[in-house]
This record gives structure tokens, sequence and C-alpha cells, in this order.
């Protein structure tokens, strides 16, 4: 055999392989689920998903968040992000830094938003590397502030929703546990206070009562009439 054709035969044999490990590392990295979220996430789900809920924003995390509370209590407001509330249309939801809002507000986790016909929410950024579990709690609680009043029965209700939902993803999504997240942190102390009233609001509500917060909310607000 000639040199020539010889040299050719190694160049397109390289060629191949290469081409080869190059497939091979491309359907790696289409299989890659980021690891807030859980294993059903994969990506080829996420294509199938992102239709329905794209409308909330940009943020694909708020996708697998909203689709993970369709088996909870907070499908409710799963449906009230995506257009079921008060303003008949879906809630925008980002990180944002909270205290450029108001510093007052530099320390909330999230903050519900009125702003003309619109609703918001905005999730703090030190949340942006918490499990979508986590964030899916704190959304079930957010979405339910679906006005400009707000009071201590509504953050009552708000956050035993939120404990509710917390406790139910942790029983579907067992991983979403990442006690490394000063969200799930959040989370779990929830979780605590509504085991220890025996899946009452008693020491939730005794934990808004004594949130500086609140301190200035009134006892009521419209749809939230009892305490």
């Amino acid at each position: 055999m000639k040199k020539k054709q010889l040299f050719t035969l190694l160049i397109a044999g390289m060629l191949l392989l290469s081409g080869n490990v190059f497939a091979q590392d491309t359907d790696i990295t289409d299989d890659i689920i980021p690891k807030q979220y859980p294993k059903k996430y994969t990506p080829a789900y996420m294509k199938q998903i992102t239709p329905a809920y794209k409308c909330v924003g940009n943020d694909e995390i708020f996708y697998v968040a909203l689709d993970m509370l369709k088996d909870t209590t907070g499908l409710f407001s799963r449906n009230a992000i995506l257009g079921n509330n008060l303003s008949q249309k879906p809630v925008k939801i980002e990180f944002r830094d909270l205290g450029q809002i108001n510093q007052d507000y530099a320390t909330f986790d999230a903050l519900g938003w009125k702003k003309g016909k619109r609703l918001y929410i905005y999730i703090n950024n030190k949340h942006k590397d918490a499990p979508a579990g986590a964030l899916a709690a704190l959304l079930a609680h957010e979405a339910l502030h679906q006005d400009e009043f707000n009071s201590l029965a509504e953050e009552t209700y708000a956050w035993t929703m939120e404990a509710t939902v917390w406790e139910e993803i942790l029983r579907l999504y067992p991983e979403s546990d990442d006690k490394s997240s000063s969200l799930v942190k959040r989370e779990n102390t929830l979780k605590k206070l509504l085991e220890k009233g025996n899946h009452t609001n008693t020491y939730i509500k005794k934990s808004v009562m004594q949130n500086s917060g609140y301190k200035n909310l009134p006892s009521y607000s419209p749809g939230f009439e009892t305490l």
C-alpha cells in the first residue's frame, strides 16, 4: 500500500473516531439533569412541559416548581399563577435583589407584588440555587397574595399552605431536602411548626403574630376573615 493511501486511511479513521466521541459526548450532555431538579425532569420532559409554563417568565426552574405542585395541595396556587387569579393573567415570577425595591425587603425570602393590573412574585436572589421543590412550596405561599391588601390571617393561611405543600413535596421528591439550602431550612422550620401543632395552624399562627415584619398588618383582609 502506498504511503499516500495509508495516510488517507489513517486520517479518515481518526475523523470517524472523533465523530463517534463527539456524538457520545452530545448524548451525555443532553441527558444531564440540574441537581436542583428531581430526576423525572429530563431535558426531554422539560421540552414537553415548557409551553404550559413559559408565560410566567424565563427561569426554567420555576417551570419545574410549578409542575411539582400538580400532585399537592398547592395545585390551587399553581393554577392561580397560571392565570386563575384576581387579575385573570399569569403571574410573572423573577429572581430579584429585593433590597433594590425597598431596603426593608432586603432579607425577605420572597415578595408578592401588584403593579397596575399585573401580579408579580419576586424571589430573593439568594435562593437561585435552592431545590425546585423548596421553590414550589414558597410559590404555593406567594400565589395566595393577589391584591394590595394583606393581613395576619392571610399570612397565617399562606404559611400553613407552604408548610403543608413542603411536607407533601418531601414525600413525593425526598431529594428536595437539601439541608445546605437556606430556603430548605425555612421550609423545614415551617414543617416542624405544622407537626408541633398536630397539622393545625396553632404554632404557625403564633410565629406570624410574633414576626416583626407583620407588626403593622391588620387582623383580616378580603378573603381572609378568620384567624
